[in-house]
This record gives C-alpha cells, sequence and structure tokens, in this order.
C-alpha cells in the first residue's frame, strides 16, 4: 500500500511538473478552442488526466504553499495553450467529489434565473483579484463526451455545480469570467438572482 502512495505521489509531481498555466495576458486565452476528434487519442486523456491530477495537487493545502499554484476546481485546455474544447472539474462536496473529464461540450438549456458567489470569481489564469458579482445561470443542461467514463452524457447542475461548468466552458470561448461583471455596478444584485 505504501509504495501504491508513492507512486501515485511521483505521478502527480509529474503531472504538475509538465503543465504550465497561461495567463489572461496571453492573446491565445482570447481565442476560440476548436472541437476535439473523437474517439478521444490517448495524447488528449494523457492531457485530461494530467490536469485532472493539477487539480487535486492544487486543492492539498501544504502541497500549493509550498509549489506557489493557486488552488482551483477546474481547468480548460487552453489554460495550458491548448485551442481544444475540453475541460476539467475536481472539488469535494458532504456527498464526495464531483469530478469530470469534459470535452466538446454544448449547453442545451439555461434557466431564467441567475445566479452569483458571494465572494466573487478566480482563475488560475487570472493572477489579479476583479471584484464583482459574475452573474451566471442558476440551472443549465449540458452535453458532452465524458472522457472519465468513456460515455457521452447530460448533466443538469445548478447553484455552484452550474456556475463552476459555466466558467470553464466559458474558456473554451475565449471568455473571462471579469468579462461578465457589471463595470458600472460591480456588486449590484440582479432581479431574482440567487447569491451563493
Amino acid at each position: 500500500m505504501f509504495y501504491q502512495y508513492i507512486y501515485v505521489y511521483f505521478v502527480l509531481i509529474y503531472a504538475r511538473m509538465k503543465l504550465k498555466i497561461i495567463k489572461d495576458t496571453n492573446p491565445i486565452m482570447r481565442k476560440k478552442s476548436l472541437p476535439v476528434e473523437l474517439p478521444l487519442s490517448k495524447n488528449d486523456k494523457d492531457t485530461l488526466d494530467a490536469m485532472l491530477d493539477y487539480l487535486k495537487l492544487s486543492q492539498d493545502e501544504e502541497y500549493a504553499e509550498k509549489h506557489h499554484i493557486q488552488p482551483g476546481v477546474g481547468m480548460a485546455a487552453i489554460q495550458i495553450g491548448l485551442l481544444k474544447r475540453m475541460f476539467v472539474i475536481y472539488y469535494q462536496t458532504d456527498n464526495g467529489p464531483v469530478e469530470y473529464q469534459i470535452v466538446n461540450p454544448q449547453i442545451l438549456e439555461t434557466s431564467m434565473k441567475k445566479c452569483a458567489l458571494e465572494q466573487g470569481e478566480g482563475c488560475l489564469s487570472v493572477p489579479n483579484h476583479h471584484e464583482g458579482l459574475v452573474h451566471r445561470y442558476y440551472k443549465i443542461k449540458m452535453r458532452a463526451y465524458e472522457a472519465l467514463t468513456g460515455e457521452d452524457v447530460i448533466i443538469t447542475a445548478m447553484g455552484y455545480d452550474a456556475i463552476v461548468l459555466q466558467h470553464e466552458y466559458d474558456h473554451l470561448d475565449g471568455i473571462f469570467y471579469y468579462d461578465r461583471i457589471n463595470a458600472n455596478n460591480p456588486n449590484g444584485k440582479m432581479p431574482g438572482e440567487e447569491i451563493i
């Protein structure tokens, strides 16, 4: 069992070392990502695995502090310089981990109701904090290929889960969370909006 932990540790270290997060000042971040060819290539699957490993490491407080990395719950391929419509998500909840390797997502439906995180959003590619509410749909339905299960899926998400999915989806179209902050009234709540 001990050797298994050592192996996993070194796999995660390798994944962390080979990924370089691109900042929002890089012009590539504003480009639209391209559809990923299916069936998924080994290279694309390895990339998704490395991205997911990076997120898991980033949420280890001791490791993140030691290596000066920002904790994250999502990462799009464009954030490591790949113009491919795929992203990963990982975070813990009371019901266990939320974990996705999303490829070629499409948002099928959205609610009229909006929501926003009270403390605002952050991003691995954005070193500076941008104050304000990021208005998102409270509920979405998304279709995608899910590389962890190897299946086409339809994901229905609400609240925080929907926010995370929309944040990463935006990256595929060259959009940052701060583009959605009202510059004239950054902390202004929309009618009927739920603040999380």
